[in-house]
């Protein structure tokens, strides 16, 4: 017999040779029917693994991640199945269960039309209705390539395996794929599927390889489950901020400009001037003193910090070293020219610490298969800050950079909405980081201390660091569930030494200092992008980029319509009028199909009583108010930054 540990940690006894699904089985029979998968000492398995040894075991159902991902894993494997019934040419890829859903690969001659996803989605459902078996096998490798001999990724992919890994594949009815899974044991429980859409990937994600044709789909085991969903699918795609930033003018693309390189138009524009001039003014209050240094350097810069090493394949190079140019590179991170300011005077600890901010236009080279709007994009504006301090100060400045930005967060509104990432190197890749093990080590044990002293509740993410030190990624995730990087804190073991910081200690000592990077509000396309999608067009007040439509009745009121927007402007309140000789319920529509805070209607009773009649977002239709009482209003809602 061996001893099983189970979630709730209790202990049960089970033969061994027994299989996860025999221990559900023993616990009840609803839990077993409920079951997609296990948790072994951690490790997500098949229910049909057998268990040998005393272990921990969680058994999983759909309510969980993991139970999710079997069950979309397997389906994405019935999607495989249905495309070779009907298109028996097309070559399988791969095809993982990804955040609410999965997605397959396929070589094909032409990319999948709307028509075709509806018939392979049909097929699909055939498949499941005929609930074939579902088995596991392993093979040596010289039999795996064998069977997989007509599927040229699948014989890549075998190749690529170490030496020593098992080769595993799963045989659903007349289709075998390699995969080391986990899947469910039938398909008989789901219920529901979805086809989303089909688009073009890269093989291994690298453009240099094949484009090859991704669908992407869902399922669940209960069609309401499945409906409230595509509900929620329908409503992000009207908050998508690449389809309603167009739509509302805040930012647009050329090609003639090229991919990577969005355009703010006005709206957009004076949301980013908002955003800038309030960031900078709180960085200022908080210490900060600014810098502004050069878009490019000489490579020579980059090669002392060690950018050049590790980072020359992400960065726009201009010149050619081997013709003996001179080779320019557009900057990608500011640091190396902040640390260059640094070192242009010596510094006593009694200087300490010295924080330096600078509103940072910087370059790099995006993939073009990664372009979108502007989460991601080859230029844009870092709200980029280094913090040059004393072993002493490390944590207090942390700790107050953690506050600065919790305090942007919380303004715009989406405290709630993140999540914090500790970022570590990789051990085994010293291509990718400083060769520093004993530094890394020690930095990131340090900040793993000051994390668990700001209570901050974190998950850990190995390989995810900066190359010369880890990093508090503070994560977002954007209205379709992708999570994105929004803002870093990263402490800096090597960059001082290498460009020769120092400061001289109350001994007469020359040290190197620490350094924290940091940005507090992040990359302003970014944030921009998040708040569209966040608030769905409609910005706060303080933040929205016309802030009051004036809507005069007729012609006869265009002359107090202009006191009235002068008088707005003259208290800083930003202010349209719309004197079009359109009906006044037209114009109140199209203002409100813009998002505007605040919509004043004039006529000749406003006029003769110098008062407006307000139309609000929160508050709908208000009636006449006096002008100075709803300027007054306005004025206190920006300054206070209300939401």
């Amino acid at each position: 017999m061996i001893k099983i540990t189970l979630k709730d940690g209790s202990v049960r006894e089970a033969a061994k040779g027994s299989s996860i699904l025999d221990v559900a089985k023993s616990i009840s029979e609803g839990l077993a029917r409920n079951a997609q998968c296990g948790k072994v000492n951690g490790e997500v398995k098949d229910l049909r693994t057998i268990l040998n040894e005393d272990c921990t075991l969680e058994i999983c159902t759909f309510d969980s991640k993991e139970g999710k991902d079997a069950v979309r894993h397997s389906v994405s494997h019935v999607l495989a199945a249905a495309v070779k019934r009907l298109f028996p040419e097309a070559k399988i890829a791969i095809g993982p269960s990804i955040e609410n859903g999965f997605y397959y690969d396929f070589d094909t001659e032409k990319a999948f039309s709307a028509e075709d996803l509806v018939k392979i989605e049909d097929e699909m459902r055939k498949i499941i209705k005929e609930n074939p078996a579902i088995e596991r096998f392993e093979l040596p490798r010289n039999e795996a390539l064998e069977l997989m001999k007509d599927e040229p990724y699948k014989v890549e992919l075998i190749n690529d395996l170490a030496e020593d890994e098992i080769i595993s594949f799963y045989k659903i009815g007349d289709f075998t794929d390699l995969c080391a899974g986990p899947h469910v044991m039938s398909l008989k429980n789901i219920k529901a599927i979805k086809l989303l859409r089909s688009a073009g990937a890269y093989w291994k994600g690298d453009e240099k390889n094949k484009m090859l044709s991704r669908i992407y789909g869902t399922a669940f085991l209960k069609k309401a489950d499945l409906d409230a969903h595509l509900e929620a699918l329908e409503e992000a795609k009207k908050r998508d901020h690449n389809k309603l930033g167009r739509e509302l003018g805040i930012f647009t693309t050329d090609e003639k400009v090229g991919q990577g390189l969005p355009l703010f138009m006005p709206k957009g524009a004076k949301i980013f001037q908002t955003l800038q001039r309030w960031i900078e003014d709180e960085e200022e209050r908080r210490g900060y003193v600014l810098t502004k240094t050069p878009f490019m350097s000489k490579n020579d810069l980059f090669k002392a910090s060690g950018h050049w090493d590790h980072y020359k394949d992400g960065m726009f190079v201009l010149g050619d070293e081997i013709q003996d140019t001179e080779v320019m590179a557009l900057r990608p991170m500011t640091c190396p020219f902040q640390f260059t300011v640094y070192n242009a005077e010596q510094h006593s600890y009694r200087d300490l610490p010295i924080r330096y901010a600078e509103t940072s236009t910087l370059f790099r080279k995006e993939a073009s298969g990664e372009m979108h709007g502007l989460i991601r994009v080859r230029q844009f504006t870092l709200s980029e800050g280094h913090i040059i301090c004393t072993p002493e100060q490390l944590e207090s400045e942390f700790k107050e950079v953690i506050d600065l930005i919790n305090y942007v967060m919380s303004t715009l509104g989406i405290d709630g909405d993140i999540s914090y990432r500790f970022s570590k190197w990789d051990p085994s890749n010293t291509e990718k980081y400083i060769n520093n093990p004993e530094a890394w080590e020690a930095t990131q044990n340090q900040m793993r201390t000051i994390l668990d002293h700001l209570n901050i509740d974190y998950v850990e993410a190995e390989g995810e660091a900066a190359f010369y030190g880890p990093k508090l990624d503070i994560q977002f995730k954007n209205v379709h569930g992708k999570e994105d990087t929004i803002i870093t804190v990263q402490i800096d073991f090597a960059l001082g030494e290498r460009l020769g910081m120092s400061y001289i200690d109350k001994d007469g000592n020359k040290k190197t200092p620490f350094v924290i990077h940091r940005s507090s509000i992040g990359c302003y396309e970014r944030t921009i992008a998040m708040l569209i999608e966040k608030y769905a067009g409609a910005f706060p007040t303080w933040l929205a980029p016309v802030q009051v439509k004036v809507l005069p009745l007729s012609d006869k009121y265009n002359d107090y319509t202009a006191k009235v927007v002068s008088e707005l402007r003259n208290n800083g309140i930003r202010v349209e009028a719309d004197y079009r000789t359109e009906k006044i319920g037209y114009k109140i529509r199209e203002a409100r199909l813009e998002r505007v805070p605040y919509i004043f209607v004039v006529g000749e009773k406003e006029e003769a009583n110098n008062e407006v009649a307000v139309r609000s977002r929160k508050n709908g239709e208000e009636g006449p108010i006096a002008l100075n009482t709803i300027v007054a209003r306005i004025s206190d809602e920006i300054a206070k930054k209300e939401r």
